[in-house]
């Protein structure tokens, strides 16, 4: 575009741009009509210049201010580097005529801004400052000017450095102007961008102490408060102010500091009272759908985000939340659909592509589950090693492909994808070689097992969770008091103690010692806490009790677990399969197996339990084609190969059956020792031999006799 193509609009918007500028000449000098700009053969032109007076130099200013505002909008729409140079001659010729006017200071200093000169437009502020340190608006300019470069450090200043010298003039306008909210909360910011929350602190309470209805002042507390993990204090704060001024912003960030506080109750409501105020803000209703997403409220959260959707139909996020509520509500094929639109809408997001995975997971499609993590950790890798989110995105990655390798038995891949975690710092290293030594033990190998503990502990040697990964490996190698040993020394005296007496009670429990087991387990039971942090205590005991065939003992536990949590598959799987065992109430326990697969689809434990009842019931042709699918899943499983074998056996296939209960005997020799079950073993070789006999017998009986 050419300056002798503007519209008049474009002329018009320029003139009154200088406005600020034409006030602040109005306020010292006389009113006087002055000549404008005239167009004389395409060009402007400048009218002649009268006597030198005062009156003639301001409004020679103005001429030169309205040109430069004039070419700064020519600059903004075409960005030719021209109309910046223009702008830029133009403001210092009217700053040369007029260098007391802060007006126009401060348009130079932000065309040299805009223009990318940025230590020229930083000198200009600067240069006003020395010639009065107190001048506010000077400093609110200069305080914008670093503001702005944040975005922008290429000129060779760390953000650090850029951070302080914006607190510096934020600081002084505050000093100098303790009224000017607005820079006071620019200076809290700021503050909190280096951390220095103490100060911010400060800052944003002594504002709040002259106005305590100071909406953005309490928002900025509020999130300073949730960033610092006092959920308590924030949900004081804001309860304070909501009681009587109902803001929906305020009572969006009380959802919020409730939900950081685990009520979620209080959260949901917190978030309905926003949307009642302000129907249209979004964020409303995307905290509301969130948390009842949290408080496993499906069916409410779907109708949050299908409103959502409505109103977003081109947004990711939304689609995969619904994804979320469908696989949570066992309705894959609806999960699938709505991935595929996050993807369209957001192709090669890593959130999509992961909960892509999980959802094949679900689906039993672990190749493709493996397949599209692979992709996910390819593209990652791809990306600048400086990429912030990098790291923390390729640890998520590698730990879910890591569990997905040991899922299909592909144990050595897994060793290999936890190895990778490993190289990406200390803390996934230690994560790493825990996963390593717990996949080593679902491989059977338990020397391996014990030797990555060892390495482990030389490396991190007062690391916890390492130590209790390393006691745990000692239980199962039947090292039962060396592992205790080491359990009871990490007890402090207080509720963190919870999780080391359970340790404690499955070392015993897997050691056979049952009434040390239950004594640990009654010990973490006492600790404070919620019915829901017992969940772990009572299931254990439940198993101890089963295991001593105390089964009426056994179920009040599991009943107990499943008071608080009616959805714990573990619970409902080990209750199910005791009822079945036993050969009673063989309806009860089909219906707990049908609810633990429910939540687990394509869990082979679970499936073998489910066919074993089958088979109690008499239902052959369900029990082998349920017991089939569980030895796809569990190909190593000593119980479900003697299930099969039961079951052949059951249905005149003997040939069958002794095959299965080879391959059952054989697995229980590859076992660890605490997984052991002599009355089992010694069932299982009982059949086996009067199998062989069999199959003598009809050899002898078909020999033709001498």
């Amino acid at each position: 575009m050419n300056i002798l193509r503007m519209t008049l609009v474009t002329v018009l918007t320029g003139v009154t741009g200088a406005a600020s500028f034409a006030q602040a000449t109005q306020d010292s000098a006389p009113a006087k009509k002055s000549e404008p700009p005239v167009a004389v053969a395409g060009q402007f032109v400048e009218p002649k210049a009268g006597p030198a007076t005062g009156e003639t130099s301001r409004s020679d200013a103005y001429y030169d201010f309205t040109m430069g505002h004039i070419y700064e909008q020519q600059y903004e729409a075409t960005s030719k580097a021209e109309y910046a140079t223009k702008a830029i001659e133009a403001y210092k010729k009217a700053y040369a005529l007029d260098p007391k006017s802060p007006v126009i200071g401060e348009r130079l200093a932000e065309m040299y801004w805009k223009a990318q000169r940025i230590k020229e437009a930083v000198a200009e502020a600067q240069e006003i400052l020395k010639r009065d340190p107190d001048d506010v608006q000077s400093r609110r300019l200069l305080g914008r000017i670093y503001l702005r470069s944040l975005g922008d450090l290429s000129a060779g200043s760390s953000q650090s450095d850029v951070v302080n010298k914006a607190i510096e003039q934020y600081r002084e306008i505050y000093r100098l102007d303790p009224s000017d909210t607005e820079s006071a909360l620019w200076l809290a910011r700021l503050y909190r961008l280096k951390n220095e929350h103490d100060k911010a602190e400060q800052v944003l309470r002594t504002i709040l102490k002259n106005d305590p209805e100071n909406e953005l002042s309490v928002e900025q507390l509020t999130q300073l408060l949730m960033d610092e993990g006092k959920s308590a204090e924030a949900v004081t704060l804001l309860e304070g102010i909501t009681a009587h001024s109902p803001s929906p912003v305020l009572l969006d960030l009380l959802g919020d500091a409730y939900t950081q506080a685990h009520d979620l109750g209080k959260a949901e409501q917190a978030y309905r009272q926003a949307q009642e105020l302000d129907p249209s803000e979004l964020s409303h209703q995307r905290g509301l759908g969130q948390t009842l997403l949290a408080e496993e409220k499906y069916a409410e959260a779907l109708t949050v985000y299908q409103k959502i959707s409505d109103l977003m139909p081109d947004d990711s996020d939304v689609y995969l939340r619904i994804a979320q509520i469908y696989r949570e509500l066992h309705q894959l094929n609806k999960a699938e659909e709505n991935l595929v639109k996050a993807r369209q809408y957001a192709p090669g997001s890593l959130e999509v592509m992961y909960n892509e995975a999980m959802l094949y997971q679900a689906q039993g499609r672990y190749e493709d589950a493996i397949r599209v993590l692979s992709d996910a950790v390819t593209g990652i890798k791809s990306q600048s090693p400086v990429q912030p989110t990098r790291r923390r995105s390729l640890a998520i990655l590698y730990q879910q492909l890591g569990q997905l390798y040991r899922d299909t038995q592909n144990y050595q891949a897994a060793i290999f994808t936890y190895d990778e975690l490993g190289h990406l710092g200390e803390e996934e290293d230690r994560r790493a070689r825990m996963m390593i030594m717990d996949t080593y033990r679902a491989a059977k190998d338990l020397p391996k097992a014990l030797q990555a503990g060892k390495d482990a502990l030389a490396k991190y040697p007062a690391d916890p969770a390492i130590r209790d990964s390393q006691a745990l490996l000692l239980g199962e190698n039947g090292q039962t008091e060396e592992a205790v040993k080491i359990l009871r020394a990490q007890l402090r005296g207080h509720e963190g103690d919870r999780e080391t007496y359970l340790n404690i009670a499955q070392v015993y429990e897997r050691g056979r010692r049952y009434k040390e087991a239950e004594e640990a387990a009654h010990a973490a039971e006492v600790l404070p806490g919620q019915p829901r942090d017992n969940e772990m205590v009572w299931f254990l005991l439940g198993a101890i009790y089963e295991r001593q065939k105390f089964f009426d003992k056994a179920e009040e536990q599991f009943k107990k677990v499943l008071a608080v949590d009616p959805k714990n598959a573990p619970v409902l799987n080990y209750y199910g399969y005791m009822l079945g065992d036993l050969g009673i109430r063989l309806d009860e326990a089909e219906a707990l197996l049908q609810r633990a697969l429910q939540e687990e689809p394509y869990n082979g434990a679970y499936l073998d339990s489910l066919g074993w009842i089958y088979f109690k019931q008499g239902n052959y042709v369900a029990s082998e084609a349920t017991l089939r699918k569980a030895l796809e899943r569990e190909s190593h499983d000593a119980t479900i190969h003697s299930h099969l074998g039961d079951l052949y056996a059951k249905t005149g296939r003997n040939d069958l059956a002794a095959a299965e209960w080879e391959k059952s005997l054989n697995e229980w020799r590859h076992s660890l020792p605490a997984d052991v079950e002599p009355d089992k073993v010694a069932e299982l070789e009982k059949k086996v031999s009067q199998s062989k006999h069999r199959v003598a017998q009809k050899s002898t009986s078909r020999d033709p006799k001498p």
